[in-house]
């Protein structure tokens, strides 16, 4: 992608109302555009970062069995009334009538839409188990919508949903999730840890929430720093906080941070309230068991920027990157942009994705500047002086270091 070309605009301030640093260098940058409180569009840059966490994600999903479909927006309000949602949702549902005087709900979540779908074609235990996920559009009624991507009001999730003939093969594929949690949040340049909480409006049982540590995080957990055993502290009575940690009797301390995703064993409780039965071996019926998993893909944007930055910009993590490399060309002159043009060709038959600054009407300063707001792992350079080397310069986002490589070795370090 040639830079004179993308559809952006850097800023040097970031709005006054941005606070953290994720939020503020979205915005600065132009991967983000705020139409409303909590309300986001998503730009050519940022969009390019949101593609890549989905090709990640889809890539885990896949390898543990799960199968994508995409449900719709549009709830009826019949089927959250049959588990008592419609009332007592947390955040409340936002609420909307059609001209027919119909009520729906714009989706929050999909366990009562997913149940409804599978039950007419899960009839047998030789059906289960069954995994089916989706990557879409969520509308959160938030009362606070603060800290950009963080907490928005529409967002996009990934929600995988699990159906079981029983408590272990529930076991069995909830650990395999967890390992392919962990998988993702390595991908993306994050250290999660797994976090013992409660199930809120889902369930009553024990859940999994996956934690990065960070003090603008708004959630609060002890954590082992031996073992990485964590509990959210919303479930701990405050007359028995532990001081040591119950797998390691390491010492445990507080930590804030920011949930990343979260786990949940459903058991019957959706598939009681829908009606979800299966034959057994004996012919008998049988309520399915259910889980569900979730990834909020902004707020795991953002948590990204908000570990991997710095004072001049973000520092993108090579897999989530918008582009592998920016390509930079200083003094605007026959020979260099010669020289310029072709590496660009070059590594995009290569494969290579690349933002190239061809830019004419700014000056090295005002490039190299933008260069590091962005964040693109891989910045190359070429100019007069570096041509009369027969060089380029080299300079990867997360280090200081500048160095000089011959056109020929560009190879190596791509």
């Amino acid at each position: 992608m040639k830079q004179s070309k993308l559809f952006y605009k850097t800023m040097k301030k970031a709005p006054k109302a941005a606070e953290i640093a994720s939020h503020k260098l979205l915005l600065r940058s132009d991967f983000i555009s705020q139409l409303a409180s909590g309300i986001y569009t998503f730009l050519p840059l940022g969009y390019k970062v949101h593609q890549k966490r989905e090709s990640i994600i889809r890539q885990e999903m896949d390898s543990i069995g799960g199968q994508e479909i995409f449900m719709p927006s549009f709830q009826p309000k019949e089927l959250w009334q049959k588990t008592g949602r419609w009332v007592n949702m947390d955040p409340p549902l936002f609420k909307i009538k059609d001209r027919h005087k119909k009520e729906f709900a714009l989706g929050s979540t999909h366990e009562e839409v997913i149940t409804d779908l599978v039950k007419d074609r899960i009839q047998s235990y030789k059906d289960l188990p069954l995994a089916l996920y989706q990557i879409q559009n969520k509308f959160r009624n938030e009362m606070r919508f603060t800290g950009g991507l963080l907490r928005a009001r529409e967002f996009v999730m990934k929600d995988l949903y699990s159906f079981h003939t029983d408590n272990n093969d529930l076991e069995k594929f909830f650990n395999k999730v967890l390992k392919a949690y962990d998988k993702i949040y390595n991908r993306c340049g994050l250290k999660a840890v797994k976090s013992e909480a409660s199930g809120g409006v889902f369930t009553k049982e024990k859940t999994y929430e996956f934690q990065v540590l960070s003090e603008i995080g708004e959630d609060r957990i002890i954590h082992c720093e031996k073992c990485n055993w964590a509990m959210n502290l919303e479930n701990i009575n405050k007359n028995k906080m532990p001081k040591r940690c119950p797998e390691c009797n390491g010492k445990v301390v507080k930590k804030n941070s920011i949930e990343v995703g979260h786990t949940f064993k459903l058991g019957t409780k959706y598939s009681k309230d829908l009606n979800l039965y299966f034959k057994g071996k004996k012919g008998e019926n049988r309520l399915v068991l259910m889980g569900c998993y979730g990834i909020g893909i902004g707020r795991l944007m953002a948590t990204v920027v908000e570990i991997n930055h710095d004072d001049k910009g973000i520092i993108w993590p090579e897999e989530v990157a918008p582009f592998q490399v920016h390509l930079i060309q200083i003094e605007d002159n026959q020979k260099v942009r010669k020289a310029a043009e072709k590496l660009y060709k070059d590594l995009q038959n290569k494969g290579v994705e690349v933002l190239y600054d061809d830019r004419t009407d700014k000056s090295a300063g005002e490039k190299f500047a933008e260069a590091d707001l962005i964040g693109i792992p891989i910045r190359l350079v070429v100019s007069e002086k570096t041509l009369k080397k027969n060089s380029l310069e080299v300079k990867n986002r997360d280090k200081n270091k500048v160095c000089l490589i011959k056109f020929s070795h560009i190879s190596q370090i791509i």
